[in-house]
């Protein structure tokens, strides 16, 4: 295989590796590890902390691309690789990614969702629903044998789940006991009763669920298309997973774009004033005034006319639909930072009056050493607080784009595309109404999870709110 590296792959593997060590300086720190152990000791907290991560997961494997090697027809010995662009998660999903059916079909259906003129063995000809390819094709075709294959297989998934969470809990107990010196029973019987620092019978119980629905896709997927088909007959289940990506790329690029401005040009007018002061203020005034989706409309149609001018630049399908999204993260992370600006350049006002930086500046402390050792440290809640908050709202900005047809190319999987396509589902009769749902259920718990983990770090990092 021929491993590739499209620019959003770079740039979240490098917010990895910076996120990963941020972790591992910030244990390092009290004034850093305790503002956050606050943050997980909260049950919300740690359920929707073990939520997000479960996605992250499934982003980052989504993440590492490659080609395949395409087998040599003649005496040449040069290489040759495929035009598919595949990841990890494509190879791990197996045969959800390549069972594709004729058109529709409902979730565990075992037939297409309209009927069609089939010719039977005697040469009539009648209007019947055609059996799926793939969806329940070990399965006679009646309803009763669907649904106990369904329930035996849920069965065996929750036997599995429910093993899955005791390894797990025995495992920590394990790690825990090793810690304090208590035994491995008394810390099981700790973990159960809530007896312990960090709510670890949340995470378990969480994490046992999730441990449910991934046996349950891997027992129901491989047998039944467990969220329908689409028009072109691809697993919808297939298509939320590869949306992933996609939503959590727009949350996070976008924010990484935002913050070097929104903190450098907040601090700097709220600290320095006058004229600077009103330069920002201008700024962030003047594109508060730009209609943010016209201005996005017309970069994307801009980056359009360039990519069709230049196909060369781009092998694959994927390398220019990867170039579409990192333009979109620019353009909404630059039309995003003002909010974030004014809330950092107000408090830097405050901050500014304060009596320890007076004693700084009386002492001639010079002004980059107090910005950065004095006034970043005591905004940090600010930017952390509004960082998480603000994903929730371009995940959503992500979908509402692409429905008006501006945010990611049509061929890259996004939640904003399966509901754009949804619209005209809606429209049939009888109603096609999977597709929309799905994409609803994954963004809702991804939204849900980023706003209750948001509320927590609020409550944790804000002064006044933790004093009260």
């Amino acid at each position: 295989m021929m491993p590739v590296v499209l620019w959003t792959d770079a740039l979240i593997f490098l917010l990895t590796a910076v996120v990963t060590a941020f972790v591992v300086y910030a244990r390092r720190k009290p004034h850093l590890r305790a503002p956050w152990y606050r943050v997980f000791r909260g049950r919300i907290a740690a359920a929707s902390a073990v939520v997000l991560l479960a996605f992250v997961v499934t982003g980052l494997l989504d993440s590492v691309h490659f080609r395949l090697r395409l087998e040599n027809s003649g005496n040449s010995d040069a290489n040759h690789y495929s035009g598919e662009v595949l990841s990890v998660l494509d190879v791990m999903l197996g045969p959800v990614r390549t069972q594709v059916e004729k058109t529709y079909s409902a979730p565990f259906a075992t037939h297409l969702f309209a009927r069609e003129t089939i010719e039977l063995d005697d040469g009539t000809r009648v209007r019947a629903y055609p059996r799926l390819q793939y969806g329940g094709r070990h399965l006679s075709g009646s309803g009763e044998d669907t649904w106990r294959d369904i329930l035996q297989r849920s069965l065996l998934a929750l036997v599995e789940a429910l093993l899955g969470g005791v390894i797990l809990l025995y495992v920590i107990a394990m790690l825990l006991g090793r810690r304090t010196g208590r035994s491995r029973r008394a810390m099981v019987q700790a973990i159960v009763r809530r007896e312990t620092g960090l709510p670890w019978r949340t995470l378990l119980t969480t994490t046992t669920f999730l441990l449910l629905l991934v046996f349950l896709a891997v027992n129901l997927a491989s047998a039944f298309h467990v969220l329908g088909t689409d028009k072109v007959g691809q697993d919808v289940f297939y298509l939320t997973l590869k949306s992933i990506r996609t939503g959590l790329v727009i949350g996070t690029l976008t924010t990484l774009i935002m913050l070097p401005f929104a903190i450098f040009m907040g601090i700097v007018a709220g600290y320095a004033r006058g004229w600077i002061d009103d330069v920002v203020q201008y700024v962030y005034t003047t594109l508060n005034s730009i209609p943010g989706v016209l201005l996005i409309a017309a970069s994307i149609l801009m980056l359009q006319v360039y990519i069709s001018n230049h196909p060369e630049y781009f092998e694959t399908t994927v390398e220019r639909a990867d170039v579409r999204l990192l333009f979109l993260c620019i353009i909404l992370g630059i039309t995003s930072w003002t909010g974030l600006c004014r809330l950092l350049r107000g408090e830097s006002l405050k901050l500014r009056e304060a009596e320890y930086i007076q004693a700084a500046v009386s002492f001639g402390v010079t002004h980059g050493r107090i910005i950065t050792r004095h006034i970043l440290p005591n905004v940090m809640h600010v930017v952390l607080i509004t960082v998480v908050l603000d994903f929730s709202g371009l995940v959503l900005a992500e979908a509402v784009l692409s429905y008006v047809g501006v945010g990611v190319d049509p061929t890259m999987n996004s939640w904003g595309n399966m509901i754009n396509s949804a619209r005209l589902e809606m429209a049939r009769e009888p109603v096609v109404w999977w597709s929309l749902l799905s994409a609803f259920m994954f963004m809702f718990m991804l939204v849900l999870a980023a706003n209750l983990f948001s509320d927590a770090v609020r409550d944790a990092f804000d002064p006044r709110t933790r004093a009260r």
